[in-house]
């Protein structure tokens, strides 16, 4: 079986090679380096993917980054895609510990991206993907130029518990050993009527199919466990003493009609993190990169005109002291 799933409704960018890196305590770990055929590239873009997402999920957004002359790098998570399962039931969303996912970031980094890539270096997180940029970014001044966040998952909404009580249940049961216990429903077979990813049924629909034909792509609840670490790492990442201490110029592309992370979470982050900037978008759902292209062209747009620093981008400087 090829490394990456293929098919003519979702083509792979022109120019990629893709394996698998040993990742943090020998989890073994897929990725994906996408070479745009501009030259001189401009940097390359890192892409640190949600829950439950794979690299095939950015296929587009990969070929958008590389026509604007951004090299791609990404990878799945642990636990998901197609990186080891970490949990003995397959289908479950764990994580032992949310330093975990830090660590392979720092890894992928070392051992893919900086022998390979090219300089300057930028960061995608997706929300999971951007509260590991978040926790990690402190330590990745030195390698990082620029980050941009999509609906950063710092907090929890549209669940049929409070995210009080949902953070009480998940911390109770990981204290006393149930940590790997699947919290929620399963949601692999959702519709896309009421769905609260994204609008564009026929974005939604490809992303469907890459699931339909490789089903093992795809996980489902997440465990207590898992809900216990990321909340903790999400308390700690939104403290004013975490965010003083990140420098590197950050964007937060924030959909106003986020169904997963609340809005007002996002522009309570952008209000106390001095490296930050927030851009609003009106109408767009959690998935911005899988939304309509009224809403996906301007994270498109924001990230463009933000990451190769290039015309003053949107008036960051380099470093915040």
């Amino acid at each position: 079986m090829d490394i990456l799933h293929i098919t003519p409704e979702n083509p792979a960018p022109a120019n990629y090679t893709a394996g698998y890196f040993t990742g943090h305590r020998g989890t073994r770990i897929r990725y994906g380096l996408f070479r745009s055929e501009r030259t001189p590239a401009i940097g390359t873009m890192v892409i640190v993917p949600g829950r439950n997402e794979s690299i095939e999920k950015y296929f587009e957004t990969i070929r958008d980054l590389n026509a604007i002359g951004l090299w791609v790098a990404t990878y799945d998570l642990r636990g998901q895609g197609g990186s080891d399962r970490v949990a003995k039931n397959a289908r479950k969303g764990h994580v032992r510990r949310f330093s975990d996912y830090e660590r392979d970031l720092e890894i992928f980094l070392e051992q893919v991206v900086l022998p390979d890539a090219r300089l300057p270096f930028f960061l995608l997180g997706h929300s999971t993907g951007g509260l590991i940029a978040l926790s990690a970014a402190p330590r990745l001044s030195n390698r990082i130029s620029r980050m941009a966040l999509s609906a950063p998952y710092i907090g929890l909404t549209g669940q049929a518990f409070s995210e009080g009580t949902i953070r009480t249940i998940a911390r109770s049961l990981s204290w006393t050993g149930l940590g790997g216990l699947a919290l929620g429903k399963d949601q692999s077979q959702r519709g896309f009527e009421g769905n609260p990813l994204t609008s564009d049924p026929e974005r939604y629909r490809r992303n469907a199919q890459i699931i339909t034909a490789r089903p093992d792509l795809e996980i489902g609840a997440p465990t207590a466990r898992w809900l216990h670490e990321t909340f903790k790492a999400a308390r700690r990442v939104t403290s004013q003493a975490h965010l003083t201490r990140i420098t590197i110029p950050t964007l937060i592309l924030a959909p106003v009609l986020d169904g997963i992370v609340p809005y007002a979470a996002q522009e309570e982050l952008s209000r106390n993190f001095r490296a930050g900037q927030l851009v609003t978008i009106n109408g767009g759902r959690h998935e911005l990169l899988q939304e309509r292209d009224i809403y996906r062209a301007q994270a498109l747009a924001a990230i463009e005109a933000f990451m190769p620093g290039l015309d003053g981008g949107l008036d960051l400087s380099e470093t915040a002291a």
